[in-house]
This record gives structure tokens, sequence and C-alpha cells, in this order.
């Protein structure tokens, strides 16, 4: 059993919790994914801070089931934009519903991801289905796909904390990212994520979030 050491509450009096509850809410609700990125460079150390904010999020029995490639090299993020258009060429053109478009239609989006070589970094989560050892010895582990997701969820919000901005990417299949990016075999590609700047003139959808009685049921 491992040992336990004294938790170190944020210890918020009572009567601000409410005050800092909705200035978050009224931060995060400026969150949005954008398209439109800037070509203005992001520090590493930046991108550092953001990695390691996302790995402070919880995992099955801590095991912490995530690898973080981030990539600034021109050529490598060439090589994910050509691989990634090709997957999404084929899915605008045959592999997605009919439904699946018309949803899509109010985005204005298409098989062309330029931004996959204009923002400064991409983030791509991988997920690792088991582990593996020092001597080779695999392990298992548990609610991966739970774990990471919350683990991405923290990287989104780390994002945004920072003043940047973030798009969840996700053209399918992804395994051109495991081969691009030469990753083990235990690794599977969960989001491919750009992160940066937004550009001076950057639009998104005028869309709302869902009210909170259509969110909630309280008991």
């Amino acid at each position: 059993m491992e040992d336990f050491i004294p938790y170190n509450s944020l210890e918020v009096p009572e009567e601000q919790m409410l005050k800092k509850t909705q200035e978050y809410y009224d931060k995060i609700n400026k969150r949005r994914s954008l398209r439109d990125f800037s070509d203005k460079p992001v520090e590493k150390e930046v991108i550092e801070n953001i990695i390691k904010a996302a790995s402070c999020a919880p995992s099955g029995a801590n095991k912490q089931p995530w690898t973080f490639c981030a990539v600034s090299s021109p050529e490598v993020k060439k090589n994910i934009r050509i691989a990634a258009e090709k997957e999404e060429y084929e899915g605008y053109h045959g592999r997605m519903s009919e439904e699946w478009l018309d949803d899509l239609k109010p985005f204005g989006t298409d098989w062309n991801k330029p931004f996959l070589e204009k923002a400064p970094w991409l983030i791509v989560v991988f997920k690792q289905v088991y582990e593996i050892d020092e001597h080779g010895i695999r392990h298992n582990n548990y609610y991966v796909n739970e774990s990471v997701g919350l683990a991405s969820g923290f990287l989104l919000n780390a994002i945004h904390e920072a003043g940047l901005v973030a798009l969840t990417h996700t053209p399918s299949p992804m395994n051109f990212l495991a081969k691009e990016l030469k990753r083990p075999a235990n690794e599977r590609p969960y989001l491919l994520i750009p992160v940066g700047y937004p550009t001076d003139d950057a639009k998104v959808p005028n869309i709302t979030r869902k009210p909170l009685n259509d969110i909630v049921e309280w008991y």
C-alpha cells in the first residue's frame, strides 16, 4: 500500500465560493474552438506548462495512460496536414453520412485543414492502451478512454487560461499520426489539437450552449 500524505486544500472561504465559481464560468464560457490561427510563435515553456497542467487529471489506478506529442517542426506539421487532408477528403466524399454532413454545414467546414500548418504548435494526444515497463513487460491500464478524455479537458482549459486558442481535430482514421510520430505499439492517437493565437479577423459560428435546465437534473 502506498504512503499517504496530507491533502492541502485550496481553502476557498465559503463566502467567496459563489463569486469565484461565477468568475470561472464567465471565463471558461468564452472558450471556443477556432480554425483561424495566426502563425505568431508560442514559447515552448508555455506549452510545457499547459501539458503539465493536463497531466494533473485523474486516471484509473493513477496509471496516467497518456502521451502528449508537441509538434512545432514545419516539416512534420506539413506531413500531418497532407495525411489528415487525405483522410478528411475521403470522409467528406463518401465516409460521412448525409446527416453528419448536414450537421456540419452551419460550421462551414470542409476537408481543407490549413491550420495544421499555420498554428505554431500541434499537440497530439495519444492514449496508452496498455503499459510497457522498462523490462518490456506488458501491464494493464484501466479506464483509458475516460482518463485520457479528462486529461484532454484539462489541456483545453489550460490552453484557454493561457490566452491561446485550440481546436479538437479528429480526422478519421488517425493511424497516420502514430506512423508519422513513430509512436510505440501500445499508443493510439486520441486527439489532434492545433494551439496558438487567433488571427486578428478570426470568426466563430454564432452558436449557443444548452441552458442549464437542459443539461442538469436535480435530485
